[in-house]
């Protein structure tokens, strides 16, 4: 058993809740155990008692009872060079705070109970510890492409999220569709709800007595250029952040993104057109958390969109302007 330790919060742990900051430490001690130890008052910030929810502040010390021994963590395996050199390859923009990456089709964000190789356990090796691991701030589904915001320390990923939650980063994704939408220029809006199906969870558009589950979605969409009434290019700027939100809204416009199993239908794919999903995340900007500045960064298109576009013909006039909604 180890002797009570006063420990002091660390700025990059500022805001951090209390059972979060105990799972950091200490990755073996059961939450059961550690609501004992709020309860009996055996923990305590700066002196006084601490519920579990407990945001902790930059400088305060944490009072750490007796814990059992736990045996160390093993060593994290670092990456192979073929690991390291694909990370540089599909980094776009890094600093001392954070990274920009262009995520290719097919690379899962996080793993799952079939996801071996995904993109967070390549994340999880560069750190030296729960302090400077660095942590995605966002997602995008495993077919989509484009640029992926990662932060160096959980202070910028803090900060990074708020961002994204107060709706102060901007974004434009490029995709092809089906048919052309009318009018060529608009907004979707239209709330969401998830529902399991034959391929797997989606969502669609909430229907009434749903109010209570569903999660409001908005998108703008412009049509960029078109193959007669066949396909179009479209630019989205999505205002919301929903799972599969541009795949559902413009399933729900009637002009399902080509490539898209879960939300084409029946739809056959054009000739000569791979089946692969043509959404990509295409730019991305937002306040540097730092407090100075701007980041502005676009990410090439995936080989698969590229040789459909010049299949296709189209143009891409004036499709990478933030502008405004």
């Amino acid at each position: 058993m180890a002797g009570v330790e006063t420990k002091e919060v660390t700025r990059d742990e500022d805001g951090m809740r209390l059972d979060r900051w105990f799972k950091t430490h200490y990755t073996d001690l059961p939450h059961s155990r550690l609501e004992k130890l709020l309860r009996t008052g055996q923990v305590r910030v700066d002196g006084g008692r601490a519920k579990a929810s407990t945001r902790l502040a930059a400088g305060q010390t944490v009072r750490v009872p007796p814990l059992p021994d736990t045996a160390p963590a093993p060593l994290k395996p670092g990456l192979s060079k073929a690991e390291r050199d694909f990370l540089a390859s599909i980094t776009l923009y890094e600093d001392d705070d954070l990274m920009v990456l262009n995520k290719p089709p097919g690379l899962a964000v996080q793993g799952g109970t079939k996801t071996a190789h995904h993109l967070d356990r390549l994340l999880d090796a560069l750190g030296d510890g729960p302090e400077t691991r660095p942590r995605l701030v966002h997602r995008l589904d495993r077919d989509t492409s484009g640029v992926l915001v990662v932060a160096k320390r959980r202070a910028v990923a803090a900060k990074l999220g708020r961002a994204f939650q107060t709706r102060s980063v901007r974004k434009i994704y490029w995709a092809l569709v089906k048919g052309v939408p009318k009018p060529p220029q608009g907004k979707v809006e239209a709330a969401l709800v998830k529902a399991a199906g034959p391929q797997g969870d989606r969502v669609r558009k909430a229907r009434p007595g749903e109010q209570d589950r569903a999660q409001s979605a908005v998108t703008h969409y412009a049509v960029v250029d078109r193959a007669a009434q066949a396909a179009s290019f479209v630019s989205l700027k999505p205002v919301t952040g929903r799972q599969h939100q541009l795949r559902a809204h413009m399933a729900i416009l009637g002009h399902p993104i080509l490539g898209d199993e879960k939300y084409q239908g029946d739809w056959d794919l054009p000739p000569g057109i791979e089946s692969k999903l043509h959404l990509h995340a295409r730019r991305i900007s937002f306040p540097h958390p730092c407090g100075e500045g701007v980041v502005d960064v676009t990410a090439p298109l995936p080989p698969h969109m590229v040789r459909a576009i010049a299949a296709f013909g189209f143009e891409a006039r004036d499709a990478d302007a933030l502008g405004g909604e």
